[in-house]
């Protein structure tokens, strides 16, 4: 679900549009069983509205500027790669806190 990179992180994100809140709902698992970070956001998935709503999600939920926050991968698909650029160390394992903790 989470790979590290030099200066990055790469997080697997399920997003599911036009929902009722913004949210980050925690790990789930694809059918071929691969894990990801299953995601809502308010915002329809046309003009990328739906993927810059989930970037400033991320960021909110990770505490990080919006702008090291950047969906590379999937961006037509509920699927994506969501980039974090910063210390991987450290934000591996903020994500981790923030999955433990809520």
């Amino acid at each position: 679900m989470v790979r590290l990179s030099a200066g990055r992180i790469d997080i697997r994100v399920r997003l599911t549009p036009k929902s009722s809140a913004d949210r980050i709902e925690g790990v789930a698992a694809a059918s071929d069983g691969s894990a990801h970070l299953a995601a809502r956001v308010r915002a329809v998935p046309e003009k990328g509205a739906a993927n810059a709503a989930l970037e400033r999600l991320v960021a909110d939920w990770l505490g990080v500027p919006g702008r090291t926050v950047s969906v590379t991968g999937g961006a037509t698909s509920r699927i994506k790669t969501v980039s974090v650029a910063g210390d991987a160390t450290l934000l591996s394992k903020r994500v981790e806190e923030r999955l433990v903790g809520g």
